[in-house]
């Protein structure tokens, strides 16, 4: 028997999460994740995949997130003939999310080419469109979790609720032996793993005894003090009430799914203890609104100490479906609250209202989730002066706020308890889907205490690795790299061209007079002759 895997995506970076396995019967694939970040990155998701979508015979899907399934209607366009098979909460989340990826990815590019149009570029194409993604829907199969389910000849697997998102799971895989006196390979392939005590979501499950664990580092570096509901709800009551009291618009860029859901069962609850003012609460994406629907129907398999129906139906939550009533909201002075996707603030509706709000000192933005390297998100938590939105400069004055306690990820002490009670690992634990230093601060974790330091693996992206042997080894050069893997983990030039253009506006803007100004002009032509 010959198994390799290859780290197709959310190798030293949290987003693309996409696996290829091999063996001797077929190929299939753990996740095939949209890639977000630096442009650079990005681009990845417009190049060919590194494999042949037509030789790939099934996806095993962890769960909705766009990050992990974003490329499924790419993939089925290019010829991917097989089942994705996801737990029934995944289906019912990718049945809106993936057609309103793609027309939002439609949407950007009809906007990006009027623009390419009056300078003379050429046009651009969606990575796929609305009509690709429902065009793939009918390619998924439900399972239920904790029981197995062929995959290809001589491989089956087994879905364990992760804790993270609904319908998210941690998938089980053994690879049959042809020699029946053999024992199979065990494979656990974490996919994100929820924190202890989530909101809405049982803690996370798995079994014991692997060869390998390919576990999620998202927060590997990181421990959260303990969380309670109460401590969770009194952190976010004061950060409404410090913007109320500011009169002045919240903004909460949010991921559409599960994190929009917690927030307004936290406010709607908050506000009728009386807790924060009681204040319009709009719920300004189609998408979290679909998804609110879908979390109503599985209320049943949510946290029975929540009354999630009754919160969820609200007549202080407003939904905004058109983009006429999206933009009324622009119209309003007081003190009000603004959920929109995205969580990353690189996409959707969320940047107009920064547009409309970010210069404005009344104004707070609360980001509740992890704000990957390149994106918007993390220039501001990172305290910029000034960012552009879709070829806009706008400076920054609002109140930037961050709170972590609704973060689907487990930190990192949490991490390493999960890879513990997988023990024994015989064989190796694979970090993914963490940036490098939270991939460092959990290796660091586990090295030794849990796992010798010797089988802990940090693969770069497009690394193959033969996992027959007694130890994993890299297959070198059967995979040409899409991007250097320096490329992968810094910014990129579209960033410092961004950061260069703000830096040149604000010194000019400071000199003391025209004449000043043009000294720097000058000098700045001088360097660009050079």
């Amino acid at each position: 028997m010959s198994v390799t895997v290859q780290f197709c995506g959310a190798a030293r970076t949290v987003t693309g999460s996409s696996y290829l396995f091999e063996t001797r019967s077929g190929r299939f694939l753990v996740d095939c994740g949209l890639f977000q970040g630096p442009k650079t990155l990005k681009e990845l998701n417009y190049s060919p995949f590194p494999f042949r979508a037509a030789d790939i015979d099934a996806v095993l899907l962890t769960h909705a997130h766009i990050d992990h399934s974003g490329l499924l209607p790419k993939l089925v366009r290019d010829g991917f003939p097989g089942r994705i098979l996801a737990t029934r909460g995944t289906i019912d989340l990718c049945s809106y999310m993936l057609p309103d990826a793609g027309g939002i990815q439609e949407s950007e590019v009809t906007t990006l080419n009027r623009r390419n149009a009056a300078r003379g570029r050429a046009e651009v194409s969606p990575i796929y469109t609305q009509a690709d993604a429902i065009a793939m829907l009918p390619s998924f199969t439900p399972v239920d979790y904790e029981k197995w389910v062929d995959v290809i000849p001589g491989v089956r697997a087994r879905y364990w609720n992760a804790g993270h998102l609904l319908g998210s799971a941690s998938i089980e895989i053994e690879f049959a032996d042809q020699d029946a006196s053999r024992k199979p390979l065990r494979v656990l392939c974490s996919g994100d793993v929820g924190p202890d005590a989530k909101l809405l979501q049982p803690d996370p499950e798995a079994p014991a005894g692997f060869d390998y664990v390919i576990s999620e580092s998202t927060y590997g570096d990181r421990e959260r003090p303990p969380i309670t509901s109460d401590a969770r709800r009194a952190r976010l009551s004061a950060e409404v009430r410090e913007a109320a009291g500011r009169k002045g618009a919240l903004l909460i860029p949010a991921f559409a799914v599960e994190r929009t859901q917690e927030l307004i069962v936290d406010l709607i609850d908050l506000m009728e203890r009386g807790e924060i003012p009681a204040a319009p609460l709009f719920l300004d994406s189609p998408l979290a609104i679909r998804a609110t629907e879908v979390f109503r129907r599985h209320a049943a398999s949510l946290d029975a100490a929540v009354d999630v129906r009754r919160l969820l139906n609200s007549p202080q939550l407003r939904f905004t479906e058109t983009v006429d009533e999206s933009k009324a909201i622009a119209k309003l002075t007081g003190f009000h609250i603004v959920i929109a996707g995205s969580g990353m603030c690189d996409a959707g509706r969320i940047r107009h209202h920064l547009k409309n709000w970010l210069w404005n000192a009344r104004a707070t933005v609360l980001l509740v989730g992890f704000q990957p390297q390149g994106t918007l998100g993390r220039f501001l938590i990172d305290g910029v002066k000034a960012v552009r939105i879709q070829g806009n400069e706008i400076k920054v004055a609002a109140r930037i706020r961050s709170i972590d306690d609704y973060s689907g990820h487990a930190d990192g002490s949490e991490l390493a308890r999960w890879i513990a009670a997988r023990r024994p690992v015989q064989r190796g634990v694979f970090l993914v889907h963490g940036e490098e230093p939270a991939i460092a601060g959990l290796a660091e974790r586990i090295s030794e205490r849990i796992i010798p330091a010797a089988r802990v693996f940090q693969p770069l992206l497009d690394d193959v690795y033969e996992l027959t042997a007694a130890a994993p080894a890299i297959v070198a050069g059967s995979r040409r790299r899409r991007l250097a893997p320096e490329a992968v983990v810094r910014l990129d030039w579209h960033n410092d061209m961004s950061k260069l253009i703000l830096d040149i506006n604000d010194r000019i803007e400071a000199a003391a007079d025209d004449r000043a100004r043009g000294v720097i002009i000058r000098r700045l032509r001088r360097s660009l002759d050079d």
